[in-house]
Parts: structure tokens; sequence; C-alpha cells
């Protein structure tokens, strides 16, 4: 009897390459996504995250290397590839005019669904639009909108849900109704790929690629991130924090980072890090109000990965 064939990742990039003429926007990045994961792309604007979306959906060729969805190569075959795909962009890209009910007829059309109606009426409860399935869209609420074009881009039943920064100027209340039908969709089964700015977000995924400058920089579980670099947080309370950070900046081989009224100090040894730490600001006639060492944070992780592969 023949093994059967392993299936195919959700999702596979290999050795990625695209460019905006001289600008090098992804730099030959690999990654493989498992079906049913919830994969969080993570990073500042500029990261290359959109464009690396953008291959995947087919919208824009690499330069080099490749990326398919389900085994199917996004360029040679485009269209089947697009075919497992729900998509989600940064911007609201429905039609203003149109009410919710005919926003979702229109993509039901575009994706050659017939019998759609059904399948509607559950996004539309899922989504708390039931009772507004008459309005026009540019009517809605912004968090709303996004739950619209949530609903459009499930309407053919997608393999693998795509979302470009989905919660980017929501609402919190909004934001948090969002992610609970984020969540319920993966808990179902379904492939999820989204990027964000934000590190909280980020920390809800199964995994995580931190990406900057093209690159991903890091990658795996929230928690293995988080724990990579094997430190703790020394947090000071200082009431002059930027001379502050600046003087430690200048003067220790430490990487202050600014949270309000406070600075975090990574370090592998907070003891001996304090010791440093309030010495040098008590030489420059500052002092340091109250300490407290804990874990780090994902973002706390962030920024350090990011300085050191930066040098910033």
């Amino acid at each position: 009897m023949m093994n059967n064939p392993e299936r195919p990742k959700a999702i596979s990039i290999k050795n990625l390459v695209k460019n905006y003429d001289e600008v090098e926007a992804v730099k030959n990045i690999s990654l493989e996504i498992e079906e049913g994961e919830m994969f969080g792309l993570v990073g500042p604007d500029g990261a290359g995250k959109t464009t690396s979306i953008r291959v995947l959906c087919g919208l824009l060729h690499p330069n080099s290397g490749s990326a398919a969805i389900f085994g199917k190569d996004t360029v040679k075959e485009r269209r089947v590839a697009q075919h497992f795909i729900g998509y989600l962009s940064q911007k609201f890209s429905l039609y203003g005019d149109l009410s919710v009910d005919e926003n979702i007829a229109f993509f039901a059309k575009i994706h050659k669904v017939k019998d759609f109606k059904e399948r509607r009426d559950y996004l539309l409860e899922m989504m708390r639009l039931a009772n507004f399935r008459k309005r026009a869209a540019e009517k809605l609420s912004g968090g709303m909108k996004q739950k619209l074009a949530l609903a459009c881009s499930l309407i053919h039943k997608p393999k693998l849900l795509i979302l470009d920064e989905p919660t980017t100027g929501v609402d919190p209340v909004s934001r948090r109704d969002f992610w609970k039908i984020i969540s319920s969709l993966n808990k179902e089964g379904m492939t999820i790929l989204l990027t964000t700015p934000y590190l909280d977000e980020a920390e809800r995924c199964s995994r995580i690629g931190l990406m900057n400058d093209g690159k991903i920089i890091a990658l795996g579980e929230p928690k293995e991130v988080i724990n990579s670099t094997d430190m703790v947080v020394l947090e000071v309370f200082t009431p002059k924090i930027r001379e502050s950070e600046k003087v430690i900046k200048n003067n220790t081989n430490f990487e202050p980072q600014a949270f309000g009224d406070r600075l975090n100090i990574l370090t592998k040894d907070p003891e001996e890090a304090f010791k440093i730490v309030a010495e040098t600001l008590k030489k420059h006639g500052l002092e340091i109000i109250e300490k407290r060492v804990k874990a780090p944070s994902l973002e706390n992780i962030f920024i350090h990965i990011v300085t050191q592969t930066t040098g910033n």
C-alpha cells in the first residue's frame, strides 16, 4: 500500500524578493505556515508586510523566489491559488452606495457562488450585522465596515483568510469583537494570516514572524520569541525620563526603552544592571524613584531585536 503524499503547506514562501525600482521591499524571506494556524506577521510601517501579502494574493509578481498557497504557485497558478483565499485589505474597499446585502451579493457573484443566501445570513449573524442589512455601507461605523468587509471575504468559504492590519483605526470595542470572530474562525479550522503593528494582537497568534526592513528577524510561538533572549526587564521610574534615557544610552551598554514615566532595560543580571544604571544617573544629577524586575513583553523583545539587527 502506497503512502499518501504529504499535504501541502497552507503557505510556502521560498527566498522571496520584491523590489520597487531601487527599493528592496522584501529581502529574501522564507516561511511556511501549516493548515489551521493563526500566524501573525508583525512589524512597523515599511517593514514589508503588505508587499509580502500582495505577492501571496497574486497581486504582485516577485523579482525572485516563489510563493504558494496550498501547493499552488501564486504566479503560475494564480487563479487557482486565489480561489483558496479570503482577503481583507487595510483600506475599506467595498461599495459605499450599496447596502450590506448588496455588497455581499456582489462578492458572491465575483466568486461565482450561486446559492449564497444561507451563508450570507450566517455571516451577518456572526458579525452582528443582521439588523443593518439594508443600510448603505458608507453609513456604517468603522468597525461595522470592517466586519462587512470580512463577511464579503468569507462568502465563498475560503481555506485561507488573509487580513492586512484589519483593526487599524477601529475603536476598542469593535476591535475586541473583531478578534472574537477571528478566533472563532480559527477554532473552526480556518488558516489565518494577519499583519499587524500591534504587538498585543500578535500575542494572540499561534506563531509570529517579527519583520523589519524587509526581513523576518524572529520566528516562532510568541512565548518562544519572548524567551529567546533569556533576559528580564529592569524597570526604573525616574522624574526626568528623557534625560535619563539619553544618559543611560550614551554612558552604558544598555538599550533603555521609554514607556511613559519609566525606563525598561533588558538584562540577564538585573542586580548588576541596577547598580550600573543608578551610579550612572547619580553622576549626572539624576535619581531613581522606584525599580522592579519583571518578565519582558513582546514589545520589549521586538525593540531589542530591531536595535541589535540595525544598530539604531
